[in-house]
């Protein structure tokens, strides 16, 4: 500890924002540049270095949190980015999209406002990969073995470098153009943007993993030939088969799912970056079936899809955004009965996105943040054309979600979009069926708790097993399902294993 008084003298300090006037006039992130280093080593400093570091706890990864907080705090980032890669490959990625469970578990949480537990995550990476503290570590030696992934999320990249840096030679399948799973097209670039993902694929592709893009596992190549051509599988193509909406109306033109209109919104960031750096931005097309420009926008979903299409949307001009969520609205502090410390509370949370809403005020008819708690979906109806015009809706009890009577009510809608998460792998391309695996009760892929699925030489890691969860679960399953897999392949390992499959929170 730099300063042993630091939680008692320093205030909670988070890394400001940009005005939301000028953020929504671009795709940048979100918070001012060069903002967060002035402030981060006292932040740090408001780590207690406790006996018991429950923010390890709460971390799947096993974060060496209090160690690289008083590297920071001292000012030797060389040595807290050492600590941080020890047990994170991507910590630009989960300092960026990581909802920081570990800060509901920090011990100064039980009375005061936790440690900026993210923030100093962000700083290590940035400053390790300015002044080159975390370069490529290519292996020594090769061991002769063999090992495909399928799927580029953060589980795959993260199974993928790991077994990359023992030795073993490890290509990556991506059905996208590009590498980097819902990192690339699914995330937002005001949340992260994609040179982050590209610097640590350039490092991955300098240790030596290799990546076939374009390309499905199940049709362009089948799963006979993969394991033909390798001594081991890992699955890690991610839980894409997202939830319906079974009202009447959602055949009407104009409804879509969140990953349909997603991954079209980065596509056209990356397309603009593509073409010109510094040209102007020429805008969505107010006439593309996916833009929300000059549109009524109703997003079904409360999670952190929804406020990325809220987002979205706002950056695209839409006339107004809503979103429908069916829970009621969280309190603003823990519930100490039903979500004790060191849980991870369902408290009242201002994102970027809603933030944006409650400034602009594009939702006239929800709350100020854009949200309508306790709503439930009825039905859609459209025009003659068969496209969308109103979202009809009920307000709901907190307990069994009963429709309240004389609640109904009605929102204008030309774009509807589906953000209720997903329920499992898709099975689309005939991978699972041609490998023979079984689905557990929740549609996810069966496999034991040393990620083996049955199918000798096959592991499955990330959301396709556990179903849609975090990015910090999948950055450790990847790790932990590597150090299975090599130990398959060599009889031993020493690389790191910070869960089991059947460890922590499985969501369905």
């Amino acid at each position: 500890m730099g300063d042993p008084k630091g939680f008692l003298t320093t205030a909670r300090e988070d890394w400001p924002r940009r005005p939301v006037e000028e953020r929504v006039r671009d795709w940048h992130e979100v918070y001012v540049p060069g903002a967060l280093l002035p402030i981060v080593r006292a932040q740090a400093d408001r780590c207690m270095d406790c006996g018991v570091p429950f923010c390890h706890e709460a971390c799947p990864l096993g974060n060496l949190i209090p160690e690289w907080n008083d590297l920071v705090a001292l000012g030797d980032w060389r040595a807290a980015s050492d600590r941080m890669h020890a047990t994170n490959n991507f910590p630009e990625f989960t300092g960026r999209l990581c909802p920081a469970p570990c800060e509901s578990g920090c011990v100064l949480a039980i009375n005061q406002p936790a440690v900026t537990i993210k923030n100093v995550e962000v700083a290590i990476a940035d400053v390790a990969r300015e002044r080159g503290y975390a370069p490529p570590r290519p292996p020594h030696r090769l061991s002769g073995r063999t090992v495909a992934v399928v799927g580029s999320g953060p589980a795959g990249l993260a199974a993928a470098q790991q077994l990359t840096r023992v030795g073993h030679t490890v290509v990556v399948y991506e059905r996208d153009d590009l590498a980097g799973g819902l990192m690339r097209y699914g995330i937002p670039d005001f949340k992260m943007e994609k040179h982050h993902l590209d610097h640590r694929l350039a490092q991955m592709e300098a240790e030596g993993t290799r990546f076939r893009t374009s390309l499905t596992v199940g049709l362009d190549v089948s799963a006979d030939e993969l394991r033909g051509r390798y001594d081991a599988l890992v699955l890690a193509t991610g839980a894409t088969a997202w939830r319906e909406l079974p009202v009447p109306g959602r055949e009407l033109k104009g409804v879509h799912q969140a990953m349909e209109y997603l991954p079209y919104a980065n596509r056209a960031c990356h397309d603009h970056d593509s073409a010109s750096a510094s040209g102007p931005d020429p805008g969505p097309d107010p006439d593309d079936e996916l833009s929300a420009a000059g549109r009524h926008v109703v997003i079904v979903g409360g999670g952190d899809t929804g406020a990325d299409c809220l987002g979205t949307a706002v950056r695209q001009g839409a006339a107004s955004v809503s979103q429908l969520d069916i829970y009621p609205l969280p309190a603003a502090e823990r519930d100490e009965d039903a979500e004790p410390w060191p849980t991870y509370p369902k408290v009242y949370r201002l994102s970027p996105a809603h933030e944006e809403a409650a400034a602009l005020g594009t939702a006239p008819e929800a709350d100020a943040d854009a949200r309508l708690f306790a709503a439930s979906t009825l039905r859609l109806t459209g025009d003659a054309a068969g496209r969308v015009r109103e979202v009809h809706l009920v307000q709901v009890t907190p307990e069994g979600r009963r429709p309240v009577p004389g609640t109904e009510r009605v929102l204008p809608a030309d774009l509807v979009l589906l953000a209720l998460g997903f329920s499992g792998p898709s099975q689309e391309d005939g991978l699972i069926a041609q490998l023979g695996i079984d689905l557990d009760e929740r549609g996810t892929l069966r496999r034991d708790a040393g990620f083996a699925t049955g199918v000798p030489g096959v592991y499955a890691a990330g959301d396709a097993a556990r179903g849609q969860s975090l990015i910090v679960w999948a950055i450790a399953e990847g790790r932990a399902a590597a150090a299975a897999v090599d130990r398959f392949l060599t009889g031993d390992t020493d690389l790191p294993a910070p869960i089991t499959a059947d460890a922590g929170p499985m969501r369905a």
